[in-house]
């Protein structure tokens, strides 16, 4: 197992005591947006994700992990990349389970949703998730989950709620679109993760204090 899987798993250890909350953020997504089939995993992983995905950052403060982060035998790059890679892990978990949610949906109000409306959905989905965790992610790392908690979840989220509102996005008007979509998301979330690793550095360079400078 590398570094980078290694750390990943450990994100997840740290938050398994919190499953249920997570259980909570899934089961109220889906009793909020059941009655769209078709916006139901969109609208599922990016509010699900949003406030999960930074959720290791949050015990990591609460428990001064970063102390054990700097200990550990693996690269400082494997403690970001693992973070990213949880992200992904939490990303296709939720699409997975969604889609299959969206089909039963579907079928039961007698609604389309054929393959085309799936792929479309699900590279939408993973265009909203990269962009908001490519927001999130940076602020998370330099400044920690305590100082930004409020700012890195909703902002993120608000910022994209508001540009897909704007561009009144439709399922016809995406579908021209997708291998662009999936790769500019794709190029956004590994920018994200190179500026991330970045900050990264100079904080530990340069001792910035997440609590207090």
């Amino acid at each position: 197992m590398t570094a980078t899987a290694r750390m990943a798993m450990l994100d997840l250890r740290t938050v398994a005591p919190y499953r249920y909350y997570g259980l909570g953020v899934f089961a109220l997504g889906v009793l909020v947006f059941a009655s769209k089939p078709i916006w139901f995993v969109p609208a599922l992983v990016l509010m699900f994700t949003a406030q999960i995905a930074p959720y290791p950052f949050s015990v990591a403060d609460k428990a001064g992990l970063e102390t054990l982060y700097a200990v550990l035998p693996v690269p400082r790059r494997a403690v970001v990349y693992g973070h990213y890679a949880w992200a992904v892990a939490i990303f296709l978990a939720t699409a997975t389970v969604g889609t299959g949610l969206a089909l039963l949906i579907a079928r039961i109000q007698d609604v389309p949703f054929g393959g085309r409306v799936v792929v479309t959905m699900l590279t939408l989905s993973w265009a909203l998730f990269a962009i908001n965790v490519a927001i999130q992610f940076p602020l998370l790392i330099r400044f920690g989950y305590t100082r930004v908690s409020v700012l890195g979840t909703s902002m993120p989220l608000a910022l994209v709620l508001g540009v897909v509102y704007r561009m009144r996005i439709t399922v016809a008007s995406m579908q021209s679109w997708l291998p662009l979509i999936g790769v500019a998301a794709l190029a956004v979330f590994v920018a994200s993760a190179a500026v991330a690793t970045a900050v990264d550095g100079r904080r530990v360079r340069h001792g910035w204090n997440r609590r207090t400078d």
